[in-house]
Parts: structure tokens; sequence; C-alpha cells
């Protein structure tokens, strides 16, 4: 295997890493609106993510830079092709990021109301947005022959794309749904666990649609196993949260995820971004790779680097593992 196609396998392993982690992290954004009926149910559910959602956002600054070192033509074509819906992210990560911060910064119930508000729609909005980005990236844009991007705005919301933002808004609040009935104690796990299960059926639908259609357009006989592989964890996640094992639906809806993306990056390969204009205008693992000496010293440095950031984020999790409920919400904490 040369250094490109490891490096391609590399990247799909951190958006699976992004996905698995950043997904309940969205999820629980999205249910402080959906789940919890008051102020204080609303600050269980952020303190459940509290300590670790800036962690989980490191995965995306690495697919990022990982994708810039390691196939800048990709990079390039990307960026700018999707710049709008790329900015939205950046810009709702930013103010996501500022509202858990400034949130508690002051008593006043209208502040707090404020940020509250945006970490909600800065959840949910990114959420949609990267199933945008990855049913286009999977589908396919309009790539000329000098490797940049020549459609619109409009291009990118195409029913394939819609759809695929539906089903990653879906799924990742899912998973939050599932991992708040983990993390959490009293009434709010109860309505968690019910919720999740709607939820879930809900995903189940959007997901098949748009997993059969992926598989029918551009799949073969490994993204097929990938695909059963998703389907068989999602219905898993939902037999498990409806009998109350959170722990064993956690576990599934993280496989469900990172067998959905890995099919996504096993239709694309070797691809990076299919050209719509012209088949051999397409971005490869080949045509938008660096050079073999750079892919090799990223090796090595991702060989070093990779396990200490997996033991941080594991010794943070293991610390912060005991559940919250609202007794544990100080009355006068703002």
């Amino acid at each position: 295997m040369e250094l490109h196609d490891v490096w391609f396998v590399l990247i799909a392993v951190l958006w699976i890493g992004y996905f698995f982690l950043e997904g309940f992290d969205f999820g629980v954004g999205v249910l402080t609106k959906l789940l919890a009926r008051d102020r204080a149910e609303k600050r269980v559910l952020i303190n459940t993510i509290g300590p670790v959602w800036d962690g989980n956002e490191v995965w995306l600054l690495t697919a990022g830079g990982a994708t810039f070192a390691a196939f800048p033509e990709w990079y390039a074509t990307l960026f700018s092709g999707f710049y709008l819906p790329l900015l939205i992210i950046l810009v709702c990560l930013i103010i996501r990021g500022v509202a858990f911060e400034y949130r508690a910064k002051r008593p006043e119930e209208s502040w707090q109301r404020n940020w509250e508000q945006a970490i909600f729609w800065t959840s949910l909005v990114p959420a949609f947005l990267w199933g945008v980005a990855f049913g286009n990236i999977v589908r396919g844009v309009k790539i000329d022959a000098d490797m940049e991007y020549v459609g619109n705005l409009w291009d990118l919301l195409n029913p394939y794309a819609l759809l695929g933002g539906l089903v990653t808004l879906t799924l990742f609040t899912f998973h939050g749904a599932v991992f708040a009935a983990l993390k959490t104690v009293g009434d709010i796990r109860v309505r968690a666990r019910s919720l999740a299960l709607v939820l879930g059926l809900v995903t189940a639908v959007l997901a098949l649609a748009f997993l059969i259609w992926t598989q029918a357009d551009k799949g073969d006989v490994w993204s097929l196993s990938a695909m059963v592989v998703a389907v068989v964890a999602l219905v898993g996640a939902i037999g498990a949260i409806r009998i109350g094992r959170e722990g064993w639906s956690f576990a599934l809806s993280g496989v469900t995820i990172a067998a959905a993306v890995a099919m996504l990056f096993l239709t694309l390969f070797p691809n990076v971004m299919p050209s719509t204009l012209n088949p051999e205008w397409s971005l490869t693992v080949t045509n938008a790779s660096s050079s073999p000496y750079t892919l090799k010293i990223m090796t090595w440095c991702a060989a070093l680097a990779t396990p200490l950031v997996l033991l941080y984020q594991s010794w943070t999790y293991w610390v912060f593992r005991k559940r919250i409920g609202t007794q544990h919400i100080a009355e006068a904490a703002h």
C-alpha cells in the first residue's frame, strides 16, 4: 500500500473519530431545546459535555490539518468550492465555544438564555451542514481540468446532499440522546431514553434511504459490507435503548456512525473529490497528494503523537464518567 493510500485511510479514521465524538456533542446541544424542560435540565445537559466538547473538536482540527498536508489539492479545491458552508460551520463552532465558556459568566437569566439559544443553533446547523458537505464530496461536484470547483452554491443544495444533511442531523441527535441517557439520572434520563427511541426510528428511515442511494450509485462489495454493519448496528442501538441498556446503545450508535462514514470513504476511493464534468478531471489519492517525503515525515509524526492524544482523551472521559442530575446543580450557581 502506497503512503497516499495510507493517509486516505488515516483521514477517514480521523473523520470517524470526529463524528463519533462531536456527533453526540452536537446532539446534546440540540437536545437543550428538545429535551430539557427548564433551566436546571439545560444545565445538566450542558454539563454532560462541558468537560469534553473542546477535546472532541481536536479531531476536526487534525483531520483538516492532515488533509492540508497530505492532500493539498483536495484541501484547496474543497475549501474554495465549499467556502460558504464551511465558513458557516467555522463561525458556528467559534460561537458555540464562546457560548459554553461565557454562558455562566453573568447571573442574569436573559444573558444565559441567549447563550443557550446559541448552543442550540450552533449545534444544529453544523450537524446538518456536515452531511450536506460529505454528500457532495461523495456525489461529485463540478471540477474542471485545473482542479478548480466551477459550480455555485445552489449546485451543492441537491437532493442527495440535503438528504445526507438530514441523516447526520438526526443520527447525531439520536447519538446525543443516548449519551444523555447514559450520563444522567432521574426523570431526564427516562425522557432521554424515550426521545432516543423516537429519534432512532426516524434516523433509521432516513439513513436507510441515503445508504441505499449511495450504494446503488457508487457502491461495491466493500461499501455494501459497511452499509450492512451500519444498518445492523443502528437497529441494535434502537433495540438496546428500548430495554434501557444505554451503554450498549451508545456503543452501537457509535458503530453506526463509524460504518456509515467508512462506507462513504469506500465509495470515494481512489477518488477524493469526483468531477461531474469529466471523470478524468477528478481528484484522486494520486494526483492530489503531497510528495512521498512529506507523507513519510507525517507518518512518523502521527505514529508518535496519536497514542498520546488517545491516552489523554481516554483519561478525560474516565475522570468525568459519573452520571449527573438536577440534584447536582446548585440553585445559586451561575
